[in-house]
């Protein structure tokens, strides 16, 4: 079959590469003109390989590390695999040692730096009651709804640090059911399932470039630089732009897509109405240099919204071998560029000693991921006969992941049908 996947975003290359791998003859469209979506390569003015967000997976990506594996990644060469480490710069807080699942997370809490038995107890407990209650709650309940029985130090040294940066919503907004599930298969799944994956490479490096390359080789059609206007179907055909198609999946971002489902005529109202009411909530990097290396290639930041609004610190020279760079993650923080960038200079000579940082770039993605809030509804994949969508936005089990993405990309492909 003809088939059109419009964006290469992780969600569009992971459909293309399997509807090749199909069988299928695939035209790859991008309007950007760099693959790669919400986690692609930034060059920066100064020449350095910056990335538009500080991504990071975990040992339970097993979708994603595949397809990069499948596309020719050497997955152990471009990730660093460490166990789970929420520590902070003075030492504080979890870090699991390399033990097998879930005796990890029990000498994890056991160890904990600065951690009262009150501390410990009350997430033991609580991890238990989570466990026996099969990882389920109901659909209303928050983040905040599941932990009243923790303590103050527990929530802001674990529960916020890990709800933020797997949903990207406060934890009083957070769906409990959502962040069951993600530390269900993070912490529960196996042994190495919670472990950090940190990039070695730019974005582009990791997944995007080796993708691209094997579509090409494959016969594939790849258009970067090359925005759609819009879909139609007529005598059981797909029109895109003109050219016809037998099938056509949507890999682009959810306001995109209805637009095109929109001026389509299709009678999928409640698709695009669905897909319209989501809420997006922002996500902000910025780069400065300068710095001297951290104790661990990431550290964990007592965050605070008003005075010290990032969540987690990543020593670049560590990493890639930006030497002195560092990325500090704010994520849901409505704040102006400006307010950010003084705050977290402050944030990093307070909580790092880095008191000589010069700012090098700051790259804010105003809608980078979806709010994930209790009972939300999320639009399906099949939209019309012959015409998929993909994302991190549509049905599925995870909130706004990499893995999400690479999970509905694979499926759209594998239910492409006339």
């Amino acid at each position: 079959m003809r088939v059109a996947v419009i964006g290469a975003g992780w969600a569009g290359l992971a459909c293309a590469v399997e509807a090749t791998r199909l069988g299928h003859a695939v035209t790859l469209f991008e309007a950007a003109h760099m693959p790669g979506g919400r986690a692609r390569r930034v060059d920066n003015m100064h020449g350095l390989a910056l990335d538009n967000g500080q991504h990071i997976m975990i040992g339970a990506y097993t979708a994603t590390l595949q397809l990069m594996r499948d596309v020719g990644v050497d997955v152990e060469g471009a990730l660093l695999r460490m166990p789970l480490s929420l520590r902070f710069a003075d030492g504080g807080g979890l870090k699991l040692p390399r033990l097998p699942a879930p005796l990890d997370l029990l000498a994890g809490i056991f160890t904990a730096r600065g951690w009262t038995w009150r501390d410990k107890s009350s997430l033991l407990r609580t991890a238990i009651g989570w466990r026996l209650s099969g990882f389920r709650c109901a659909s209303g309940t928050t983040v905040a709804d599941l932990c009243t029985n923790l303590t103050p130090r527990v929530m802001r040294e674990l529960i916020e640090p890990l709800c933020v940066s797997a949903l990207n919503t406060p934890v009083a907004q957070s769906s409990g059911e959502v962040f069951l599930r993600v530390l269900k298969d993070a912490l529960f799944s196996g042994s190495g399932g919670a472990d950090l994956l940190l990039p070695r490479a730019d974005l582009g490096a990791l997944l995007p470039d080796a993708a691209i390359r094997w579509l090409l080789q494959r016969g594939a059609t790849v258009r970067i630089g090359t925005r759609v206007r819009a879909i139609s179907t007529e005598a059981g055909q797909w029109q895109v732009d003109g050219e016809a198609f037998d099938l056509v999946v949507l890999a682009c971002a959810p306001w995109d897509a209805a637009r095109l489902v929109r001026a389509s005529g299709l009678p999928a109202a409640p698709w695009c109405e669905t897909t319209e009411a989501l809420r997006f909530e922002a996500i902000a990097t910025i780069y400065v240099r300068g710095a001297t290396p951290l104790a661990e290639p990431m550290l964990a930041l007592r965050s605070d919204p008003a005075t010290a609004p990032a969540q987690f610190a990543f020593d670049r020279g560590q990493l890639d071998g930006l030497q002195g760079v560092l990325a500090m993650v704010v994520s849901a923080n409505e704040a102006s560029r400006e307010v950010l960038e003084e705050r977290v200079i402050a944030q990093a000579a307070a909580q790092l000693g880095q008191s000589n940082l010069q700012l090098v770039q700051t790259v804010v993605e105003k809608r980078a991921t979806f709010a994930c809030t209790p009972g939300l509804a999320r639009p399906p994949s099949a939209i019309a006969p012959g015409l998929q969508a993909c994302g991190d936005y549509v049905e599925g089990p995870y909130p706004a992941t990499l893995e999400g993405a690479v999970l509905s990309g694979l499926a759209a492909a594998k239910a492409l049908a006339p």
